[in-house]
């Protein structure tokens, strides 16, 4: 991964999890709770792809997992995040560009389930039964409901972001490097011009006073 895209996704994700920890968690609401961290790595990984998709899922999961007041095992939803952000880069459009906004829903409510059912299952196998005490059905479907009312809110701006971070100022092939050159290549091109341009003159007013001096020699000799 190039480094915009690392900083960029580092940013997201540490402001997506400040915010889940300190204000979307303590909403007390029923159910399961808004994934604010889940809809940064969905938004990312519909513009970088499985593969970017998928370590960014990794990271952010494993951030996760270490933030307070986590009680789970860690690298439980680093290994959920991987899974979902691959999975969600491979829903990245040709081109880039969304056409509408149903696909990018689908891929959210398709996450929303199927993260919630992989976390659930990651922890049966590790022994917390957690989700069958508050009830699977119940998470599901308030996972999903909080997620898709919380996207169009913030996967547009994920993705505008992202992609605005795709036109690296610094890269070779930057618009603004193309124009640098041509630039610098008028800036050239006009300095040899006005390089000959004074040679050519200098040259001019060096015959001048060669003739001229001549003249002079010549009319002292008639003299």
């Amino acid at each position: 991964m190039r480094f915009n895209r690392i900083l960029l996704s580092t940013t997201l994700v540490v402001v997506a999890l400040v915010i889940q920890v300190s204000v979307l968690a303590r909403l007390q609401l029923p159910g399961a709770v808004p994934d604010l961290v889940l809809l940064t790595v969905l938004g990312l990984a519909l513009v970088y792809g499985h593969v970017g998709g998928a370590l960014i899922g990794f990271g952010a999961g494993l951030l996760s997992d270490l933030a307070p007041p986590a009680d789970h095992a860690a690298g439980r939803y680093a290994l959920v995040l991987c899974v979902i952000g691959y999975l969600a880069g491979l829903a990245k459009p040709e081109g880039g560009r969304l056409r509408s906004a149903t696909g990018p829903l689908v891929v959210v409510v398709g996450a929303a389930i199927g993260s919630t059912l992989l976390y659930a299952g990651v922890g049966s196998l590790v022994g917390d039964t957690a989700a069958r005490h508050v009830g699977l059905g119940g998470l599901l479907f308030t996972a999903a409901l909080y997620d898709l009312l919380l996207a169009p809110f913030t996967v547009p701006l994920i993705i505008a972001l992202a992609r605005r971070a795709e036109n690296d100022p610094l890269g070779e092939n930057s618009p603004a490097n193309k124009a640098a050159d041509v630039s610098s290549g008028w800036l050239s091109s006009g300095t040899g011009l006005r390089i000959g341009n004074q040679r050519g003159g200098l040259r001019a007013k060096a015959a001048k006073a060669r003739v001229a001096r001549a003249g002079r020699i010549k009319g002292v000799k008639r003299l």
